[in-house]
């Protein structure tokens, strides 16, 4: 099985290192990942010059460094840097600095590093931890790929998020399928002002806004419970209801 394994923390993060570990009992392993942190990048592509070198990080593994988000290090895997004649079985991304459910699926970078290999028809699956003091990625990895094992094959084109919960306060409980919340968190912005008398702002967060507190009925909910998660995700954000409600209206329009 050859592996494409990116991320969005950037290629020296231990948690890239950690599911590299554990993904090389499932196969070989081509590491892209931006080289440095490109948390919230989303699905950005960069339409400038991208610079692109091989390093090895001593002890762990090599792989190729890239000047961009994890979209570019995956498209630019696929195009260039992995030969037509040595196929990828699967992409994974991750292992991220937190965890990605609810409305930050769409913030995600490591999402997006997923999403990106299904749009090249391969099977692709997010892998993140949620925030704890510290994060164990060793042990997070390791029930990641434990779950993968059973997930595999992953039909072509379908996209997997996987997340952790905290693993300080014990043993998952369990693996919960569930749907993405479509309700936020608790942001706010501490602001301070630089020497130059200029304000500056930095987003905080807290807990999520999910009204159905109550059950682990979404990943956000699921996750704060103590389970792990899965997700599937869809390529295509169509909405049909909305689609078909305006297929009954009508648009005429007037002279320019």
């Amino acid at each position: 099985m050859h592996i494409l394994l990116t991320n969005d923390d950037g290629i020296f993060a231990p948690g890239l290192a950690a599911l590299y570990s554990h993904l090389s009992r499932l196969g070989r392993v081509t590491v892209v990942a931006p080289s440095d942190v490109r948390s919230g990048a989303s699905h950005s592509i960069s339409l400038r010059e991208i610079r692109c070198d091989f390093v090895e990080i001593v002890g762990k593994f090599s792989g190729y460094s890239v000047e961009g988000s994890p979209a570019d290090c995956v498209k630019l895997a696929m195009n260039e840097l992995i030969p037509a004649d040595d196929p990828v079985d699967l992409v994974a991304s991750g292992l991220n600095c937190g965890a990605n459910v609810g409305i930050n699926v769409f913030y995600s970078g490591t999402v997006a590093g997923a999403i990106e290999g299904a749009f090249y028809d391969l099977p692709a699956v997010a892998i993140s931890a949620a925030m704890d003091d510290p994060i164990n990625f060793e042990a997070a990895a390791g029930y990641a790929v434990q779950i993968l094992q059973r997930l595999l094959p992953i039909p072509p084109a379908n996209v997997i998020n996987l997340n952790i919960p905290p693993l300080s306060k014990g043993k998952p409980k369990g693996t919960l399928v569930v749907p993405q919340s479509t309700h936020g968190f608790e942001e706010s912005y501490r602001s301070r002002s630089d020497a130059n008398g200029q304000n500056a702002y930095i987003l905080t967060g807290g807990g999520h806004l999910d009204p159905q507190a109550q059950e682990p009925t979404t990943d956000t909910l699921a996750l704060v419970a103590g389970y792990i998660t899965l997700t599937g995700l869809r390529l295509d954000l169509t909405d049909q209801q909305i689609n078909d409600r305006l297929r009954k209206q009508t648009f005429p329009l007037d002279d320019a």
